[in-house]
């Protein structure tokens, strides 16, 4: 098989795609490099369906190897181990915009693997690893209606820059992942630093714009090296099953709609389902049969009733957020803690306050880094009314939680401000649609009741989007049943002067820039509204923090003084932290944290390392501890590794003919500096301290 490349100018680098070299036995493979990065990205088909399942096997692997960077894995096995949760998300990066663009029906199973060959440092290998699985998949024989681009685009100094390195985006306004085809965009993934509508959708369209040329390029590798598409068998709803189903159930769902709350009508569902196997059995129908027939009846109904009626099933009008109820301090040991209920979606956000050594380290191509803020996602079965196993986070929890994590990193303190490492965990007890969103704001709550001095509310919206040819329908505060049988699930957080986070996937092949827009500001008013609710619970962060959380201080020293700190191999340090019971980090810049539940813990470990650091002055008193007697003086302790001598004649205010008659070896007194000659060495008296002391 020939080798065949394209290149073309994509921002400041050529993008270059190749096939035919490696991977070769796959549906499809390409390369695909820009600077030095190189991802190399398989499609590959089964050849069988798997006719028994009503949903699509589309699966996504992503992996970024270690060699990639130059360097050896840590740990005992010394070779990649199951995806990090970096690896999960981008993995989520690329299956949510190629996924609406399979043939409906489609049960073969299709894996896509992008493999992290090689890293600059510079450039994200996300990016690239969208635009391949869209090369792949459209150059081989597997049904695909690409291709797709992508590409991130960075607001710095105002001005847009098209994939931006990491240093850029470290100091950007806005960073926003844009995938699109010809139609429209596709997905967007966003963070922001209260970033306006406006702004917002001028980056995007200078994506959009940028993209059309890598959509360009792929459709020449296409007809130049792409291969014919296969035949395959779709799933598809008999018809006559379909309106036999319709027949029978229209009336039933019309009543099973009017119920108040998602279990009952999740009950009432099953049993008609039960009703229709048991009604058309002797039919040769499968179940599996059924249950999309009934699938496809609900969706045409509840569609039907928001184009048509202009009503959505739940009774609310198109811009309608469900009741919404905010708590804190709902648990009574914990640093923070609230309740968030929207309709009968509930998260339980609780944070945690600790110290620098509770930092989590991110072992990444582009370099080590720890991260001093989480927010966790969990989604027990419970929450829907079902059993399932428990084991730990899927994809969609990671996803959820960094979701939300994104929404508020924008409001979070400084290290320098506030030195703690946060942990928030919404714990999702109920879920009826939106649940990361809720996420977002009762973290924000929850925060704000832990004394986290974060800049503003936070609050989150989800839209949906009930789309036909001749009109479209958006909906704010989207329901399960509206999620499930819509076109788009919008999600958008931020505080009143800006977003914070954006998140669109779509079941459709693209939405305009104007419709987008029209989604922006309808979120921005339903957001609006959610964050005035939020401020009847709770305005600002508390002023203290919780008694059961850890206290840190923060102490400045001379950073020429951090080594006599640390003291040979760690000695002066050790000592200090075991004699105090505190926690001490020492930071480059001179500052040192100390940290301890017990507040008596931290003054104790705080004056001793003043004693250490503080330049020693002449008359300055200290309490010093006899370590060493000799027959001309006693040598005391004034601070770990510190010491001066006590002559003889500064012991007593009378002669001293012993002086194991004044002082003992352990003994702690009271010495005041006399003197320190051109050596640095320390005159010390007990009789001068003795002396100040009784004035």
């Amino acid at each position: 098989m020939p080798v065949h490349n394209l290149k073309i100018k994509f921002g400041r680098q050529d993008l270059v795609l190749e096939t035919g070299k490696i991977a070769k036995q796959a549906n499809g493979s390409v390369t695909i490099q820009y600077g030095g990065t190189v991802v190399l990205v398989t499609a590959c088909m089964s050849k069988e369906l798997r006719e028994e399942q009503d949903f699509f096997p589309l699966t996504v692997e992503y992996q970024e190897k270690t060699y990639a960077a130059g360097r050896i894995p840590g740990g005992f096995f010394k070779r990649e181990g199951r995806p990090s949760e970096s690896e999960i998300l981008t993995a989520r990066l690329i299956d949510r915009p190629i996924r609406p663009l399979f043939p409906k029906g489609m049960l073969n199973d299709i894996q896509i693997m992008a493999i992290v060959l090689s890293s600059d440092g510079e450039n994200d290998p996300d990016i690239l690893a969208v635009n391949g699985a869209s090369c792949a998949l459209s150059i081989s024989d597997i049904p695909f209606f690409g291709p797709l681009a992508c590409c991130r685009v960075a607001y710095v100094n105002n001005e847009f820059i098209l994939n931006p390195t990491y240093a850029e985006l470290e100091v950007a306004q806005l960073d926003v992942v844009i995938a699109a085809n010809r139609k429209g965009v596709m997905m967007l993934e966003s963070k922001a630093r209260e970033i306006s509508e406006e702004i917002y959708l001028k980056a995007v369209k200078f994506g959009f714009d940028n993209l059309q040329e890598i959509i360009s390029l792929q459709e020449e590798f296409r007809k130049s090296h792409g291969v014919p598409k296969q035949e395959v068998s779709l799933k598809i709803i008999d018809p006559q099953l379909l309106k036999k189903i319709e027949d029978f159930s229209l009336e039933r769902l019309q009543e099973i709609y009017k119920l108040s709350t998602q279990e009952q009508r999740v009950e009432q569902v099953h049993l008609l389902v039960k009703e229709l196997e048991a009604n058309f059995a002797q039919e040769a129908y499968s179940s599996v049969d059924i249950k999309m027939a009934l699938d496809e009846v609900e969706k045409m109904q509840i569609r039907s009733k928001i184009l048509k009626e202009n009503t959505r099933i739940d009774g609310r009008t198109f811009k309608e957020i469900r009741p919404i109820t905010c708590e804190v301090s709902v648990l009574p040991r914990t640093h923070g803690s609230s309740l968030f209920t929207r309709g009968q979606t509930q998260s339980l956000a609780v944070t945690t306050l600790g110290t620098g050594e509770d930092e989590q380290l991110i072992e990444a191509l582009e370099g080590e880094k720890y991260k001093s803020f989480m927010l966790h996602y969990s989604f027990p079965p419970f929450s829907v009314g079902e059993t399932a196993p428990v084991r730990g986070p899927g994809r969609r929890e990671i996803g959820h939680g960094a979701l939300a994590e994104k929404a508020l990193l924008a409001v979070m303190p400084s290290k320098e401000a506030f030195p703690y490492t946060i942990r928030v965990v919404s714990e999702i007890l109920e879920s009826n649609g939106s649940s990361s969103m809720a996420s977002v704001c009762a973290a924000t709550l929850s925060l704000m009741d832990a004394g986290v001095p974060i800049k503003e509310s936070v609050g989150g919206i989800a839209l949906g989007l009930i789309k036909d040819d001749k009109k479209a329908v958006i909906l704010t505060d989207i329901a399960g049943l509206e999620d499930h049988f819509g076109d788009m699930d919008f999600k958008v957080a931020g505080t009143q002067n800006g977003m914070t986070a954006v998140q669109l996937d779509l079941k459709i092949d693209g939405i305009d820039m104007e419709l987008l827009s029209d989604c922006l500001f309808q979120a921005k008013e339903a957001r609006s509204a959610v964050l005035g609710k939020m401020n009847s619970a709770i305005m600002r962060p508390r002023a203290q923090l919780s008694t059961y959380a850890p206290r840190i201080d923060i102490v400045k020293v001379n950073p020429e003084k951090i080594g006599e700190l640390i003291g040979p191999g760690g000695k002066t340090i050790k000592k200090i932290i075991a004699s105090t019971g505190a926690t001490i980090d020492i930071q480059d810049d001179g500052r040192v944290l100390v940290s301890s539940t017990e507040v008596a813990q931290s003054e104790a470990a705080i004056k001793m390392i003043k004693a250490i650091t503080d330049e020693v002055e002449v008359g300055r008193i200290y309490t010093g501890k006899v370590k060493r007697i000799v027959n001309f003086g006693a040598f005391c302790e004034i601070a770990p590794g510190k010491d001066g001598l006590v002559h003889v004649s500064e012991l007593a205010d009378h002669f001293v003919k012993n002086v194991e008659e004044v002082v003992k070896v352990g003994d702690e007194i009271k010495v005041k500096i006399i003197s320190i000659d051109e050596q640095g060495r320390i005159n010390l008296s007990k009789k001068q301290a003795e002396a100040n002391s009784s004035k």
